[in-house]
């Protein structure tokens, strides 16, 4: 096993146009950890988290998942970004759900949940299959296997695009605001699948504002506003006592 922690951002800017939205972004997600990353909207969290997966280029620092620069490859001390293919290739081992479901309205639920495996790792359908439908029990859903996605509440199409990203059996799993679209009523169905993969060791950064989530299952809290880290350290210490002004005014607001 790699003793490479699985993420590892170093001094990581991130600019549109002349607005610097990432400044100075340094963090390390060891393997089975949970990472939450909270703040106020347009702080740059669900920004740094696209930048993980590469689906944001970084305009400086460097990025590592499980040992290995995404998106880019080194020569000297000059960075040359990769090509999509290999950056797809990287990106496979890396799941990530959205605060949109963004399931295949046409295909059934395990339709959606087999489409990538047998298509990007060429899983044989068997298998597939077999597979999503251990991951649709672990999500509480086997019974709406042949449902399509039109006819589920925001909950449940959310656990199945966690059971989604689960079938590609990512090394890491990248969450961005998955209950903020939801219904009251419906987060805590979500949130106890979180938990439960937190609980089977996998190594998980969430972007939330679910801060009892955070409080509980998370292993380090980060609090970005501006485009930097502000504030970071264990979950319960940093929501109980922030040193930092703007922590303590931002958790007043929300707590």
């Amino acid at each position: 096993m790699s003793s490479n922690p699985m993420v590892r951002a170093e001094h990581i800017v991130k600019r549109f146009g002349s607005h610097e939205v990432l400044k100075d972004i340094s963090v390390t997600v060891e393997r089975g950890q949970v990472a939450c990353l909270i703040g106020p909207s347009g702080s740059g969290k669900s920004t740094f988290l696209r930048c993980i997966n590469h689906l944001e280029s970084i305009n400086g620092g460097r990025l590592w998942v499980d040992g290995d620069l995404m998106g880019y490859r080194q020569r000297g001390d000059k960075l040359y970004e990769m090509s999509p293919k290999e950056v797809s290739r990287q990106r496979a081992d890396i799941g990530m759900v959205f605060q949109s479901f963004n399931l295949f309205p046409h295909m059934t639920v395990l339709e959606n949940i087999i489409e990538a495996p047998t298509r990007v790792k060429n899983v044989k359908k068997q298998a597939a299959v077999a597979t999503a439908m251990q991951l649709l029990d672990r999500v509480g859903l086997a019974h709406k296997a042949k449902v399509y996605p039109g006819h589920l509440s925001g909950g449940q199409q959310q656990r199945v695009a966690i059971a989604r990203a689960l079938a590609m059996e990512p090394k890491l799993m990248l969450f961005d605001e998955p209950t903020s679209a939801l219904d009251p009523e419906l987060v805590g169905e979500v949130l106890d699948v979180m938990k439960g993969l937190a609980q089977s060791g996998m190594t998980m950064i969430v972007v939330t504002h679910e801060i009892g989530f955070a409080r509980e299952v998370g292993d380090s809290l980060f609090f970005m506003d501006g485009g930097v880290i502000v504030e970071s350290g264990d979950p319960r210490e940093v929501l109980a006592n922030p040193q930092h002004q703007r922590t303590q005014s931002f958790l007043s607001k929300v707590l």
